[in-house]
């Protein structure tokens, strides 16, 4: 895989086939009937409704002039960050509206932790901090919260860069 493509590993293909054409200023209905594919099949990867397989892939790949294989590659990637998400235990027990701009049930924990520690220790009152002490333990809370400013209540400050 190249080096571009390094970077959207767990990305759907069909989001970075979407934004390859859009950067070469192709439209997607004539380049689908080029293929030869179905206008809605081609649309449904696209969006992310569709698996890429793998005579698809190899399809773009020559028209596109890509490396052969990368798509594919994207797809297992993402493939495998389905799975791990569907497999992944709960997550911590913290009401919704800590996370109201995200989806949580698509949040990766893990690999989300900084963000989820900061988020809960900046919004969280003091039991979702004690949960969030408890599903990541004490020692990796303290490490990424180390070196951040606090108010004199304990919080971090949402908008430090404010003055009142």
């Amino acid at each position: 895989m190249t080096q571009e493509f390094e970077s959207y590993k767990g990305i759907h293909p069909g989001k970075v086939i979407e934004r390859l054409l859009t950067k070469r200023n192709i439209n997607q209905r004539p380049f689908a009937l080029a293929l030869p594919e179905h206008p809605q099949t081609f649309n449904a990867i696209l969006k992310g409704k569709r698996s890429l397989n793998i005579g698809l892939a190899l399809k773009i790949e020559r028209a596109l002039d890509l490396e052969e294989g990368s798509l594919m590659t994207l797809q297992v990637h993402y493939d495998l960050k389905l799975e791990r998400l569907r497999t992944q235990g709960p997550g911590p027990n913290i009401p919704p509206v800590i996370f109201w701009d995200v989806d949580m049930s698509k949040i990766d924990w893990e690999k989300r932790a900084e963000y989820v520690i900061r988020r809960v220790y900046e919004r969280g009152d003091q039991a979702m901090r004690n949960e969030i002490d408890r599903y990541y333990g004490i020692e990796k809370v303290n490490e990424i919260l180390s070196g951040l400013n606090r108010t004199a209540s304990g919080n971090l400050p949402i908008m430090p860069h404010l003055k009142r």
